[in-house]
């Protein structure tokens, strides 16, 4: 019987560093992905504050993203080559999404005429109203594509996006590479981590 005990113990001591561990995920990133890109060389160096870098000579080209807005408009982010895209993964239904959407609001208006565009991903929102309610809500002014399958995402190369991880962000400097990446939600200065050195690039 004694033996036993030790041998709870040390079961509910695991189980509870594993409920805390699932408790901040969640907190950071919605879906069951993580914060793992997954396979695939990518050439993303990870930073401690959880951003992931590409150098200028090693990024992988962006792909093909177009399609209808969440308004209804047509767009291409290929069509803003030679300026620094900031691309956010995000949906209605996802808590992280909500609570980082001020901070990419604030970042593009504070960024307005310096050559930076953010174009938001709406994914796996099942009505598109879903996703119009969540922009005025959070008084989103930048377009994103209605993406409610996620076939956007699935574009990327193996390892860049975890389609599970939302919200998600990636940097896209004024070539079309991709520069940086994030998986989880970012604060306003996290953001400006992101972009500030892409944006200094000659």
């Amino acid at each position: 019987m004694s033996a036993a005990r030790p041998s709870r113990s040390r079961t509910r001591a695991a189980l509870l560093v594993a409920g805390t561990a699932a408790v901040a995920l969640t907190l950071s990133a919605c879906g069951s992905g993580g914060t793992s890109g997954g396979g695939g060389d990518t050439n993303f160096v990870m930073g401690t504050d959880g951003i992931s870098t590409a150098d200028k000579g090693e990024r992988g080209t962006a792909p093909d993203l177009s399609g209808k807005t969440v308004d209804g408009a047509q767009l291409d982010v290929a069509d803003y080559k030679g300026k620094v895209v900031v691309l956010n993964m995000w949906g209605s239904w996802c808590a992280p999404c909500r609570a980082e959407a001020p901070n990419l609001e604030a970042v593009s208006k504070a960024l307005k005429g310096k050559d930076v565009q953010f174009v938001g991903v709406n994914t796996r929102d099942t009505s598109v109203k879903n996703a119009r309610a969540f922009e005025k809500d959070m008084g989103i002014t930048f377009p994103s594509l209605y993406d409610p399958t996620g076939k956007l995402m699935l574009r990327f190369k193996k390892g860049t996006l975890n389609p599970q991880a939302v919200p998600s962000t990636l940097v896209i400097d004024r070539d079309g590479k991709i520069a940086a990446r994030s998986l989880a939600a970012l604060s306003e200065s996290k953001l400006r981590k992101m972009i500030d050195p892409v944006l200094a690039e000659k």
